[in-house]
C-alpha cells in the first residue's frame, strides 16, 4: 500500500530519480550515450554508493545481452532498489514502562519537531507520554519542546536554561518509572557529530539514563535531515560510536529531492530507517517501510 503523505512527500525525488529514468523510454535500444545518461541521472540523484551498483549491473546487462532495450531500466532499477533495501525493520513496539527513547542529531535536523511528531505517533496508538527537554543549553529550545506538549497535553519535565542535562534526564526517567508512563522521549541538545566534548555528554546521558531504569535507553534514535543527502552518512557514523544508535528518522523528505539517500543510509549504515518525516505538521510522519517507499517512487506520474 502507497500512503498518501509518502506519496506527495516524495514527489521531487520521483520528478528527479524516477521522471529521468522514464525520458529514456523513447530511446528504444540501449546505446552508450544512453547508458551515460542514465549512469548521471543514477548518480545525480544521491543514491551515493547505492548508485555504483545500480550502474554496474545496467552495464553488466548490458554487456550480457539481458538489458537491450531502454523501457527495460525503470523496472530493473526498481527491482534493485528492493533488493537493496531490504526487509523492512520496524522500530520495537513498547513494552517496558517505561520505554526510553533517547533522540539525538545534529543542529538543524528537526529533532524537537521530529520528537512532538513521534509523541504523537505514540499516544495514537494508545500509550502515555512523558517528553524530558535534554536541551538545556538553549532557551528556545525547551520553549518549543513545552509548546508541543502543551499542544499534546503531554507532561514535560524541564528546567531553567544551563542546567546539567545528565541530572535533568536523571530526574525524567525517576518521575517516567514513578508515574508508570508508557514512552519516555529524551531530547537532546542538537550537536556537530564533530564536537568532542558535546559528545562524551551525549553519552554521559546515556549512561545516567540507564543508571535509573535497567537496560534503558531502549531506543537511540538518530534524527537525519534528508536535504543533506549524503553528508548524512558521516553524521550518522560518529553518532553510531558514541551512543550506539538503533534506528534512524529521516526528516524533510517533502522538502528534497534527495530522498535516494534513504538507499545509500539504510545499505551503508546498518541500521534500520524506522520513520521518515514527510511534512511540518505534527501528524507528517510514517513508520518506514522499504516496499511501500519503492512503490511510491515508481507511481505514475
Amino acid at each position: 500500500m502507497v500512503f498518501g503523505k509518502l506519496l506527495s512527500g516524495l514527489k521531487r525525488t520521483r520528478d528527479t530519480l524516477v521522471a529521468g529514468l522514464r525520458s529514456m523510454i523513447g530511446r528504444g535500444h540501449l546505446d552508450d550515450e544512453t547508458l551515460d545518461r542514465i549512469e548521471e541521472l543514477l548518480y545525480t540523484s544521491d543514491l551515493g554508493p547505492a548508485a555504483a551498483s545500480l550502474v554496474d549491473g545496467i552495464r553488466d546487462g548490458y554487456k550480457k545481452g539481458t538489458l537491450t532495450e531502454a523501457e527495460q531500466i525503470e523496472p530493473f532499477v526498481r527491482e534493485r532498489l528492493l533488493a537493496l533495501m531490504g526487509a523492512a525493520e520496524s522500530a520495537p513496539v513498547p513494552t517496558e514502562k517505561p520505554h526510553v527513547i533517547l533522540v539525538v542529531g545534529v543542529n538543524g535536523s528537526g529533532k524537537t519537531t521530529s520528537i512532538a511528531k513521534l509523541a504523537k505517533l505514540h499516544q495514537n496508538e494508545g500509550r502515555r507520554v512523558m517528553l524530558a527537554a535534554c536541551d538545556t543549553f538553549r532557551a528556545a529550545a525547551v520553549e518549543q519542546l513545552s509548546i508541543w506538549a502543551d499542544r499534546l497535553d503531554i507532561p514535560i519535565v524541564k528546567r531553567e536554561t544551563g542546567s546539567d542535562p545528565s541530572g535533568l534526564a536523571f530526574e525524567a526517567a525517576d518521575l517516567a518509572q514513578r508515574e508508570a508512563v508508557d514512552v519516555l522521549l529524551v531530547d537532546t541538545a542538537g550537536r556537530l557529530h564533530t564536537q568532542t566534548n558535546l559528545m562524551q555528554e551525549l553519552e554521559k546521558i546515556r549512561r545516567v539514563i540507564g543508571k535509573r531504569i535497567e537496560g534503558a535507553p531502549h531506543e537511540v534514535l538518530l534524527i537525519l535531515d534528508g536535504t543533506t543527502g549524503q553528508n548524512a552518512i558521516a553524521q550518522a557514523k560518529q553518532f553510531q560510536e558514541v551512543v550506539a544508535v538503533s534506528g534512524l528518522m529521516v526528516t524533510k523528505l517533502d522538502g528534497t529531492a534527495r530522498g535516494g539517500a534513504v538507499v545509500s543510509i539504510h545499505e551503508q549504515l546498518g541500521l534500520p530507517v524506522q520513520y521518515i518525516g514527510l511534512g511540518e505538521t505534527v501528524d507528517d510522519v510514517e513508520r518506514f517501510d522499504p516496499a511501500s517507499f519503492v512503490d511510491a517512487l515508481f507511481q505514475p506520474a
